[in-house]
């Protein structure tokens, strides 16, 4: 037996499909919390080791570009946010392990109370948030319609912003 809904008139409502909620959520709400996590990251650290201040500045540019494109559902902003999402991560879990530290140094916190390297804890924080950004922009450029599922735009958007990425640390990273 269908479901019915009736409006005040009295007559029948109108059910529409929900197809459109996974990408709406993905580039209205995920793709913002996953850039702000790692702003907030960014910030902490900076404001922590003056050195990286520059660096933190430049990087956070990335972001408020994704996030600028991603509401405009452009697979620039997909392709940025995943690969600079997954570079970054592999770079702090697999070379520098500073996310295991992070992590580490956060138990330590929730243990003792006594915060002894907030930085390397911005590292895990910042990891989580490109978690959270690379699903997300996956998750949307999948739900675009063949037409603006362009994988040229999405690869162009993540050699974009690696190139950029690549640049600002030759530029200016501490010394």
């Amino acid at each position: 037996m269908p479901l019915r809904l009736w409006n005040r008139s009295g007559r029948p409502a109108v059910l529409t499909e929900m197809s459109g909620s996974v990408n709406q959520s993905a580039t209205r709400v995920w793709i913002p919390i996953g850039a702000a996590l790692f702003l907030i990251a960014l910030t902490v650290s900076a404001w922590v080791v003056p050195q990286l201040r520059l660096l933190h500045l430049l990087q956070g540019f990335i972001y408020v570009v994704i996030v600028i494109l991603a509401r405009r559902k452009s697979a620039w902003g997909f392709g940025a946010g995943v690969t600079i999402g997954v570079v970054w991560n592999s770079l702090n879990l697999f070379v520098t392990h500073l996310m295991q530290a992070g992590a580490v140094a956060f138990w330590f916190f929730v243990h003792t109370g006594q915060v002894r390297r907030p930085e390397t804890m911005m590292v895990t924080l910042g990891g989580i948030g490109h978690f959270v950004l690379i699903i997300a922009c996956l998750a949307a450029f999948f739900h675009q319609t063949t037409e603006d599922r362009k994988w040229w735009k999405f690869v162009g958007g993540g050699a974009c912003s690696l190139a950029y990425f690549c640049l600002i640390i030759a530029v200016a990273r501490p010394r």
